[in-house]
């Protein structure tokens, strides 16, 4: 029943030591093809998270945040964990480029009419690139593209055919405090699923961001 042959799996930054067989991988993709959809939507989070090569463990934090912002007739609230990165690019007398890997969760509400209320739940991880400087106070300038994940595919009358969204954003803030601990920034924030599937109807945020850095 299947191949004798094997085969050795890799997943970057993972090392398995154990072979997996044709027919083993067979089975397998038999069993993935039975998940339903809501399984299959927690396995891409879980997906994510794996593979974000980096997501670092919990005990290793070093921010969190809290974000409000708006589109057209949409509010959205988001808090998110920040895990910052040691290496530095580009470094000059008194700037670099630095980042960070961004975690978070969102609630969006939109009200159609008076007594019509809509509202969708999103989970997202984001790496960051920041420009600032060198003792990481004062102004800086970032941005980053991510993998989002939305609760439904759709927000009153608007459709967003898929619940993997692409997200990319702009953003601008001052860094402060005794030691560089507290900012606040602002972010202009799009999402679509990049054409994946019609109709592809986006939509932009803008946000003030508020962050404590734990160290």
């Amino acid at each position: 029943e299947g191949s004798s042959h094997s085969y050795l799996m890799r997943v970057p930054g993972v090392r398995l030591a154990t072979p997996i067989s044709t027919g083993r991988t067979i089975e397998f993709v038999r069993q993935v093809a039975g998940i339903t959809k809501k399984r299959m939507r927690g396995a891409l989070v879980a997906t994510a998270m794996m593979l974000g090569v980096a997501a670092p463990p919990v005990f290793a934090l070093d921010g969190i945040a809290v974000e409000a912002g708006r589109a057209t007739n949409t509010h959205t609230r988001r808090a998110s964990l920040q895990w910052q990165w040691s290496q530095r690019w580009l470094q000059s007398e008194h700037w670099h480029v630095g980042g960070y890997w961004d975690l978070g969760v969102a609630q969006w509400d939109q009200e159609a009419a008076p007594s019509r209320h809509f509202r969708l739940n999103e989970m997202g991880l984001t790496p960051v690139f920041r420009v600032q400087s060198n003792d990481l106070r004062g102004a800086y300038l970032e941005g980053g593209i991510g993998a989002h994940l939305l609760s439904t595919t759709e927000l009153s009358n608007k459709p967003f055919s898929t619940s993997f969204q692409f997200g990319e954003h702009l953003g601008m803030g001052y860094r402060f405090g005794a030691h560089g601990d507290m900012e606040i920034g602002y972010r202009y924030q799009h999402l679509s699923n990049a054409g994946i599937k019609r109709p592809n109807r986006g939509i932009e945020f803008h946000q003030i961001r508020l962050q404590y850095w734990l160290r």
